[in-house]
């Protein structure tokens, strides 16, 4: 066995004991905080699987307190959860309420909600002061100027963190138009 199997073997090692030893620890912590066990185990899941895929995420071996270190983990995917799903609820009312006026079909209604999934997951995929800065200029239709005094940064900066923005949404433009 060579250098890289050897430490590739003693990492998947380093993550089966993490995994075996604080897995039911974090689904209990998980479900808790939601009530709701098919979330709790869902988010333990995605939390290791977040770690499995980091390579450069410290393992078993490398954890000082890894309770701590998966709590954390969990914790942002938790809230990312819970932002996907407010957005996606007020997306829906909205949608329902559209739909009530405007008459659209089932099709229409289900075509908009994966639009706005892509969107939801292409902010997500920005780092969060541009998302929240995109979100200020375009939901809540704050001036440039407003949006550099909420985020103590000069208006040129808003205006990169906005171009990159919408760079992203015309990355996704154009992915769904292949």
């Amino acid at each position: 066995m060579d250098g890289a199997s050897a430490r590739e073997s003693a990492m998947q090692r380093d993550f089966t004991t993490l995994y075996v030893d604080h897995h039911s620890w974090l689904q209990n912590w998980l479900y808790r905080r939601m009530r709701c066990r098919s979330d709790a185990a869902d988010l333990a899941q995605d939390t290791f699987l977040r770690l499995f895929r980091t390579s450069n995420s410290p393992l078993a071996a490398d954890l000082r307190q890894p309770r701590a270190y998966l709590a954390t983990v969990a914790k942002r995917l938790m809230l990312n959860l819970h932002r996907r799903r407010s957005v996606e609820e007020a997306w829906l009312q909205t949608l329902a309420e559209y739909a009530e006026q405007t008459g659209l079909s089932v099709e229409e209604r289900c075509l908009i909600h994966e639009a706005l999934q892509a969107v939801d997951s292409m902010l997500h995929g920005l780092p969060p002061i541009v998302r929240r800065a995109f979100l200020l200029s375009q939901l809540e239709g704050h001036t440039y100027s407003e949006i550099a005094q909420m985020l103590n940064v000069t208006v040129r900066t808003v205006q990169r963190y906005l171009t990159q923005a919408m760079e992203q949404c015309m990355l996704l433009a154009m992915t769904d138009a292949l």
